[in-house]
């Protein structure tokens, strides 16, 4: 869906979200009334996303106010703004779609999925003007299941994954029997079949030929066999207030394992056997890493991109792109970064499965 180039984290260019002309046509091009438009742009945006009464109140005033006494209007609305964006968020139609990273041999990369992990190859895509290839798999269509996002970009094969980056989550029956195959077809894996450390779930964990990780998790039969992915993060209350309020996630469960000196958080939009989770993890100590240039994002569903985004800088995020159609189809999106630097494109639902089509 959006083009991941090798060094850097791609996302097109921006497109102005909301334009307010009726005002600008009226007022001169000095500096001070340049100030006062920038004030009724606001509040006329807030208004016709959450309702609110700003543009009848800017009207009622005049537009002859001061461009301060009009700035103070719209901020003194950010509080009215924060709860109807919380609202807005908490019935929005969400859903965890794919997650991208970038990959330096696909082919090899599909076969080890498909013959080691039991994906499917869903679609491929190949945009030679833009020297990338795309290729999705995963356990079932992409308009009901979360899946992978491969990207390739023309000559190069190799990426650096980081440190930030911890590994995906896939539920199989029996983990035993998983790694007996991956090991005949010549895969790596790093830690043998057993219980978890302080726990009782049996997992192992694997290597792609990438590099990437992934943590195989012994579980009975679900809908979503890729189940998680895990990311660090350098302040684990921050992280779970952003991701519940700007990203409307609910927060299924906490462990805290003193031990071994980590607490994780299990955030989502349904219970963890039935749908992909985000597993946040912090070490004790650690505020930053490396993130590397491999992992890209992860996309989410959502029904209005505009009102997405909104919700995303009044909760603390840094919105990348801003929301609107992708250049040459009609694919609205926005992209952010949380706290931490995780990149997250949201999608619209709508367009989202007429891509598909």
């Amino acid at each position: 869906m959006v083009r991941i180039l090798p060094m850097t984290s791609a996302i097109r260019p921006s497109f102005a979200a909301v334009t307010t002309s009726r005002l600008v046509a009226n007022l001169s091009s000095s500096s001070r009334l340049h100030s006062v438009h920038f004030a009724s742009s606001t509040l006329e945006s807030h208004s016709q996303r959450y309702g609110l009464k700003a543009c009848k109140l800017f009207r009622r005033e005049g537009i002859n106010k001061s461009a301060r006494t009009i700035v103070s209007m719209a901020q003194g609305s950010t509080t009215i703004t924060q709860e109807t964006a919380l609202e807005w968020v908490k019935s929005d139609k969400r859903r965890m779609l794919h997650v991208v990273y970038r990959v330096g041999d696909l082919d090899r990369t599909i076969k080890f999925y498909t013959e080691c992990l039991g994906m499917k190859l869903l679609r491929k895509r190949d945009i030679p003007e833009e020297k990338y290839t795309n290729a999705f798999l995963g356990y079932g269509p992409e308009d009901s299941h979360f899946v992978i996002e491969l990207t390739y970009n023309y000559g190069v094969d190799k990426y650096d994954i980081g440190t930030a980056f911890g590994h995906f989550g896939i539920a199989v029956d029996d983990v035993a029997k998983t790694v007996d195959l991956i090991k005949a077809k010549g895969g790596t894996v790093t830690r043998e079949p057993g219980p978890v450390k302080g726990g009782k779930s049996v997992i192992a964990f694997i290597e792609d030929p990438d590099g990437y990780k992934f943590e195989l998790i012994e579980r009975g039969p679900t809908p979503e066999p890729l189940c998680q992915v895990m990311l660090r993060v350098g302040d684990l209350d921050r992280s779970i207030a952003f991701h519940e309020k700007a990203f409307g996630m609910e927060l299924l469960r906490r462990r805290d394992n003193p031990e071994y000196k980590y607490t994780i958080a299990m955030m989502g939009y349904g219970p963890e056997d039935k749908n992909a989770v985000l597993e946040l993890t912090y070490n004790y100590g650690v505020t930053e890493y490396d993130k590397g240039n491999a992992y890209a994002q992860i996309a989410i569903g959502t029904d209005d991109v505009y009102k997405t985004a909104d919700a995303v800088k009044l909760f603390g995020g840094k919105i990348t792109r801003e929301p609107g159609p992708l250049p040459g189809i009609s694919t609205k999106i926005t992209a952010c970064l949380d706290p931490d630097g995780w990149k997250t494109v949201f999608v619209d639902n709508i367009d989202f499965l007429k891509e598909l089509e």
